[in-house]
């Protein structure tokens, strides 16, 4: 309520900018009427299953697995979790739409522009797990909902484009709506193109990184003194980030349309064919049927730290 009483209550004399950081969907999942009884559970799409022997698969999923203790559920017991999830979407749907409205009554709809969009996704049941991982990249933690709605004056061409974008593609669009020119090194494109329905090639791949270095003490997230023990909610991940072992550790994902790799510091790399295998449950890194897409990846993985590793401030340090 507070993001629509500022659009009325807005100076007149300048523009506004509002971050509305929500905290849903996220565990422990729970939502109130009418949203948790909206999902109809018999349309629930089906989890990725759990890996039979997690061959191939980085080991802190086989660790959080173990931990949360979920081994036991039913496909029914995890049908409702999974809906109640979706009601979840749906009371984040319902208060989005609440923001939009309180746009257009104060008259300032179509000279908005409008960004949705998640940090990360949620397991919730793929591969028999609940919550998220900070260093593996399956397309239901990496794939987030990205809805742009732009200024009237834009030409756009609506619809759901394909088009492969990453989050630093945001803060790239505004500057480009808004004529605002960055005095720094970034690597955001902006998806205006795409808006207008001039391309759905904006990239031809896109990166995640995670992890931690053995001895980052500070990446353990220590100071979560109440997780410290199995009651606590996230203790099955905490627990592993604080071990030595390879479970939290370095990790860069490189993904196209068709393939995903994953270079690993401290363990087996990681590399599925999305066309053959969308669930990524076949880690195809040592077949040798592979090896040409597995070099070009690594290659253009190369090309992608090069293009970021460095940046050179824009204004030199007057000392």
């Amino acid at each position: 309520m507070s993001a629509i009483d500022f659009i009325h209550n807005r100076p007149e004399d300048q523009p506004i900018c509002i971050f509305l950081s929500l905290s849903y969907p996220h565990p422990p999942y729970g939502v109130e009427e009418p949203w948790y009884s909206m999902i109809d559970r018999d349309k629930v799409p089906p989890r990725i299953p759990t890996p039979e022997n997690w061959k191939g698969k980085p080991s802190i999923l086989k660790g959080i697995w173990e931990r949360q203790n979920l081994k036991g559920w039913t496909e029914k017991r995890w049908q409702e979790l999974r809906a109640t999830y979706y009601g979840m979407c749906a009371r984040i749907d319902h208060q989005f739409g609440l923001v939009m409205k309180a746009l257009r009554e104060a008259g300032i709809y179509d000279d908005t522009a409008v960004f949705f969009f998640s940090d990360h996704g949620d397991f919730t049941g793929d591969y028999g797990l609940v919550e998220k991982t900070q260093n593996t990249f399956e397309d239901c933690l990496t794939r987030v909902p990205f809805i742009i709605k732009p200024p009237a004056w834009v030409d756009v061409k609506p619809r759901v484009s394909e088009a492969m974008v990453e989050l630093i593609d945001f803060p790239a669009t505004v500057e480009a709506l808004t004529g605002i020119k960055p005095n720094h090194t970034h690597f955001g494109r902006s998806l205006v193109p795409v808006l207008e329905g001039r391309t759905d090639e904006h990239r031809d791949a896109v990166f995640c990184e995670g992890g931690r270095l053995h001895g980052e003490t500070h990446c353990m997230e220590l100071e979560s003194v109440d997780q410290r023990t199995p009651r606590g909610l996230y203790w099955p991940r905490l627990s592993l980030q604080r071990e030595e072992g390879p479970e939290h550790t370095k990790a860069v994902m490189i993904r196209t349309k068709e393939f995903k790799y994953v270079r690993r510091l401290y363990e087996s790399d990681e590399l599925y064919d999305l066309t053959q295998d969308p669930m990524e449950l076949d880690n195809k890194i040592s077949d040798p049927e592979y090896a040409d897409i597995l070099a070009q990846l690594k290659d253009r993985l190369l090309t992608f730290y090069l293009e970021t590793g460095d940046v050179v401030p824009h204004k030199p340090n007057k000392r």
